[in-house]
C-alpha cells in the first residue's frame, strides 16, 4: 500500500490551483466559442451539424485539461495515450476543411493548456481572419459544375454512343469512366463525369436521358454530394 502511494505522489498533478484551472478553461472555451463561430461564419451557405459546432467549443477545452493533468508526468502521458487508444470513434467522415477546423481546436487547447494563452489568442484570431478572407475571395473554388452522371441501362440495351448527342448538347465536356453490372447482371449502370454548360436546365437533360435508357434510374451527383437529381 506504501509502494502504491509513492506513485501516485510522484505521478499526481502538481501546481495547479483551481484560479489556473478555471481562467485555463474561460480562455479555452471562449477562444473555442470563436473558432466555432468562424466555422457557422465560412459555412452559411453550406450543410452543417449543430453537434459539430459545439465539438468545436468542447475540444479546446478537453485537450487543456488533458495537458495540466499530464505536465512533466510521463507516466501520466503514457496512461493517457493507453486510454485515448482504447476509443473508436464511429462518427461518419468529414470533408478536409472540417478536420483542418478539428485541427484547429485541438491547436487552440495545447497552447491554452501549456499556459500560453496570449498566443493562442493571436493564433486563433489570426487564422480565424485568414479562412474569413478565404471564404469571402472564393479562394480555391472550381466553377465548373463538375457532377457525376451514373445511367442505368437493361442488359439488352447497345449503350455505347447511345447517350453521346445529349451529352455533347447538355455539356462542356463528358468522358465515360466505368461501366458496372446490377441485379446479378439483368441491369448495366453507366457512369460519365461530366461539366455542364453554363444556364443549360438539368430537367431537360435527364428527361431526354430518360427517354434513351427506358426510364430507369438515372442519378446525378455533384462531387461527393448526395444525389441531387433522380429519376
Amino acid at each position: 500500500m506504501n509502494s502504491l502511494n509513492n506513485i501516485l505522489s510522484q505521478t499526481a498533478v502538481q501546481n495547479i490551483t483551481v484560479t489556473n484551472l478555471l481562467c485555463v478553461l474561460g480562455m479555452s472555451a471562449l477562444l473555442g466559442l470563436f473558432v466555432s463561430g468562424i466555422y457557422i461564419f465560412t459555412h452559411r451557405r453550406e450543410c452543417r451539424s449543430s453537434d459539430f459546432t459545439v465539438s468545436l467549443i468542447m475540444i479546446p477545452c478537453i485537450i487543456s485539461v488533458i495537458i495540466l493533468l499530464v505536465g512533466n508526468s510521463v507516466a501520466s502521458a503514457f496512461s493517457l495515450a493507453g486510454a485515448f487508444s482504447l476509443i473508436r470513434f464511429r462518427s461518419a467522415p468529414g470533408n478536409p476543411k472540417d478536420i483542418s477546423y478539428i485541427f484547429f481546436s485541438v491547436a487552440v487547447g495545447l497552447a491554452c493548456g501549456l499556459g500560453y494563452i496570449f498566443y493562442a489568442a493571436v493564433f486563433s484570431v489570426f487564422l480565424g481572419i485568414v479562412m474569413v478572407i478565404l471564404q469571402s475571395i472564393k479562394f480555391g473554388k472550381n466553377n465548373n459544375k463538375n457532377m457525376i452522371l451514373k445511367i442505368t441501362v437493361p442488359e439488352d440495351l447497345n449503350y455505347p454512343g447511345l447517350f453521346d448527342k445529349v451529352l455533347d448538347k447538355y455539356t462542356r465536356s463528358w468522358i465515360m469512366k466505368k461501366v458496372k453490372t446490377r441485379e446479378f447482371g439483368a441491369l448495366f449502370e453507366v457512369i460519365f463525369d461530366i461539366t455542364f454548360n453554363e444556364d443549360m436546365p438539368q430537367k431537360d437533360f435527364l428527361d431526354e436521358l430518360r427517354c434513351l435508357n427506358g426510364n430507369l434510374n438515372i442519378i446525378l451527383t455533384l462531387s461527393d454530394s448526395e444525389p441531387a437529381y433522380s429519376e
